[in-house]
C-alpha cells in the first residue's frame, strides 16, 4: 500500500501527464497483479518518463527511456539481456490514441555469489553486491513464461481498452439519439400545430418554448414583421413587428430589428452564426449579445420574420446542429405564416365580393337598406345563445348578410310595390332563395352560407318555401336566420305599412314558436331579448366581417 501510495504521488507530480494519471495507475495495477512487481511506463514516441517503478534499481534510467522508444512491432519483447536478468518491454495503448512502452526487470535463472554481475549492475545501476542482494530477492521466471503472460496482460488490456472505447462510442450514441429524438419530436410538435388557422403567435410561443428545452442558448426570440398596412385590413392581421421570447432575452423589439439590420441580413440567407470571434470585436453594437445564431422565416422572395437564438447558456459556441435545426424550424414558420396571409388576402378578397353584393341588395330595394346588416348581427347574436362556436359566428354573418341576394333577380315593380301582393306576385318573390342560392353556388368560399340563403323561408311546421322541409330537416344556420328575418321585417317600415311595435312581434313569436320557427331559437331570441332590441335600433354598424372582433 505504500509503494502504491508512493507512484500515485509521484505520477500525480508529472505536469504533463496529468490527465493520464488514472489510465497510467490502471495499466500499472493489472500488469503488478500479474507479475508480482511494478513497471515503469515511458511514452513510446519519445521515451519520456509517464510513471515510475519503486520496486526495481534504476527504473527512472533514460537510457531504459531510449530502448523503450526503440522497441518494434506490437509484441512483448526483452530489450536487454544480461545473462541473468532480462529487460522485458510491452507496448500498451494508452487513451487520447498515445502508445505507451512497460518495462520491468527479470532475473531468469539461479545465481552463485562467486559470479560476476557487472552487465547487471550496470542495467540495475547499482554495484554487484547490491545488484546480487536484488537478484536473491527475485521471483525466477523462465523468458517464454514471461513473454507468455505479457502478451496474456497485454491482450486483456487491449480488450478493456476496446471495451471502454466502445461504451464511449455508445455513451455518444445514445446522447446523439436521445438529442435527435427531442428534435424530430419538436419538428414533428410544429408540423402538427401547422394548421392554417392555428394562431401564429401562439404557435410560435410553443416553438420558443421547444427550442428552449432543446437547445443549449439561454434565449430564444422571434420577430413576426407585419403582414399588412393599418387601414387597410378586414381581419386580424400584424401591422407592425412583434417580438416574442423565451428565456432572458438581452434586446427588446427595437433593438432585435437594429440587429437584424446591422447583420445585414437579407433574402435568401441562410442561417448566420456568430460567437465571440465577431462578437468581441470593437464594431459590435450590442454588448449583451455573445453569440447567436439568426434565421429568416421566408416563403419565396418574401420574408415574414426572424428566429434567433441569443446567447450560449454555457458560455460555449454554437455550430452547425443548432443552426440546422433552426433553419428547419424556420423554414415551416415561414410557410406557415405564407399559407395564413394568403388564407386571409382570399379572406379580403371574399369581403369584398360580400360588400359588393350587399350594396347590390340595397341599391334594389333602398327601403330595406341596412335589412341584411342587422339580420346578420341577430342572427350572431342569437347563435351565441345557443352556444355556437366561433367559426358558425362567422358563418351567420356572412349568411345574414346574403340571406336575400336572391332579390337582385327579381322584378322592381314587385320589390318596390307599396300594396299588397297579388298572388302571382307573390309567387314572383318566392323564387328568390332559389334565385340567391344559384348566384352563390359557383363561389366555393360561401358554400357553408347556401343553406341559409335557400331555406331561411322554410318553416317549422312543413308549409314554408322553396321545398316545404320541416323540423329537424330545416339546416340549423336556416333556422337562425329565419327568426332574425322575421324579426326586422316585422319591426321595420315597409312602403305598405309601418313596423310593428316589439310587444306585438313578441306575441307572433310565442305563438308561432313549434309552427312557424323552432322552438330553441325563438326561446334564445328572448333571452336575448333586450341586446336584439339594441342591434335593431342601431344604425347601420358597417362593422368588419371579422366577427371575432367585435362579438
Amino acid at each position: 500500500m505504500v509503494a502504491t501510495a508512493q507512484i500515485e504521488k509521484f505520477v500525480a507530480a508529472q505536469p504533463a501527464v496529468d490527465e493520464q494519471a488514472p489510465e497510467l495507475a490502471r495499466l500499472a495495477a493489472a500488469l503488478r497483479g500479474a507479475f508480482g512487481t511494478s513497471f515503469t511506463f515511458w511514452d513510446a514516441q519519445t521515451g519520456e518518463l509517464l510513471h515510475v517503478s519503486t520496486q526495481q534499481p534504476a527504473s527512472n534510467d533514460p537510457f531504459r527511456g531510449e530502448l523503450a522508444r526503440a522497441v518494434h512491432g506490437s509484441e512483448p519483447q526483452f530489450i536487454s539481456d544480461e545473462d541473468s536478468v532480462l529487460l522485458l518491454a510491452v507496448p500498451l495503448p494508452l487513451l487520447q490514441g498515445r502508445s505507451t512502452v512497460a518495462t520491468a526487470a527479470f532475473v531468469v535463472r539461479p545465481v552463485a555469489a562467486h559470479e560476476q554481475f557487472s552487465g547487471v549492475s550496470q542495467l540495475l545501476g547499482v554495484d554487484q553486491s547490491r545488484a546480487l542482494a536484488w537478484i536473491l530477492r527475485q521471483t525466477i521466471w523462465s523468458p517464454e513464461a514471461i513473454l507468455r503472460l505479457a502478451s496474456a496482460v497485454q491482450s486483456q488490456i487491449q480488450a478493456e481498452e476496446r471495451a471502454r472505447q466502445l461504451q464511449t462510442e455508445v455513451e455518444k450514441l445514445s446522447h446523439n439519439l436521445a438529442s435527435t429524438y427531442e428534435e424530430i419530436c419538436l419538428l414533428h410538435g410544429v408540423t402538427q400545430n401547422l394548421r392554417i388557422k392555428s394562431d401564429e403567435e401562439q404557435l410560435c410561443g410553443m416553438v420558443l418554448r421547444w427550442l428552449l428545452d432543446c437547445l443549449p442558448t439561454q434565449t430564444v426570440a422571434i420577430q413576426l414583421l407585419p403582414v399588412a398596412k393599418e387601414g387597410q385590413i378586414t381581419y386580424r392581421a400584424r401591422t407592425k413587428s412583434v417580438l416574442l421570447t423565451a428565456g432572458q432575452c438581452p434586446v427588446e423589439n427595437e433593438q432585435f430589428r437594429q440587429l437584424i439590420e446591422a447583420l445585414n441580413l437579407e433574402v435568401g440567407c441562410g442561417p448566420l452564426v456568430a460567437n465571440r470571434a465577431v462578437t468581441e470585436s470593437v464594431s459590435w453594437q450590442f454588448p449583451n449579445v455573445h453569440e447567436l445564431i439568426v434565421v429568416p422565416m421566408t416563403e419565396g422572395d418574401r420574408v415574414f420574420g426572424w428566429l434567433a437564438v441569443l446567447n450560449h447558456a454555457a458560455g460555449g459556441e454554437f455550430g452547425t446542429i443548432e443552426a440546422s435545426l433552426l433553419n428547419s424550424v424556420a423554414a415551416m414558420l415561414g410557410i406557415h405564416s405564407s399559407n395564413r396571409d394568403l388564407y386571409r388576402q382570399q379572406s379580403e378578397f371574399l369581403a369584398s365580393v360580400v360588400r359588393a353584393l350587399t350594396s347590390a341588395i340595397d341599391a334594389k330595394d333602398p327601403y330595406t337598406c341596412g335589412h341584411s346588416d342587422r339580420v346578420a348581427r341577430i342572427s350572431v347574436r342569437l347563435a351565441k345563445e345557443l352556444n355556437c362556436e366561433s367559426e358558425m359566428l362567422h358563418t351567420l354573418y356572412m349568411a345574414g348578410l346574403l340571406h336575400d341576394i336572391g332579390k337582385i333577380g327579381i322584378d322592381d315593380a314587385v320589390l318596390r310595390k307599396p300594396g299588397k301582393l297579388t298572388e302571382a306576385e307573390f309567387e314572383h318573390i318566392k323564387d328568390h332563395p332559389e334565385l340567391g342560392y344559384r348566384i352563390l353556388a359557383d363561389i366555393k368560399q360561401l358554400a357553408d352560407v347556401l343553406p341559409a340563403v335557400l331555406h331561411h323561408h322554410e318553416q317549422w311546421d312543413g308549409r314554408g318555401y322553396p321545398f316545404k322541409l320541416a323540423g329537424d330537416q330545416i339546416p340549423f344556420i336556416a333556422r337562425i336566420v329565419a327568426v332574425a328575418d322575421a324579426y326586422d321585417a316585422m319591426t321595420g317600415d315597409r312602403p305598405y305599412r309601418p313596423g310593428m311595435p316589439v310587444e306585438r312581434v313578441d306575441q307572433i313569436f310565442k305563438n308561432g314558436a313549434g309552427q312557424q320557427w323552432d322552438p330553441e331559437v325563438v326561446k334564445a331570441y328572448f333571452s336575448a331579448h333586450d341586446e336584439v332590441l339594441t342591434i335593431a335600433g342601431e344604425e347601420r354598424a358597417n362593422l368588419t366581417l371579422d366577427v371575432q372582433q367585435w362579438t
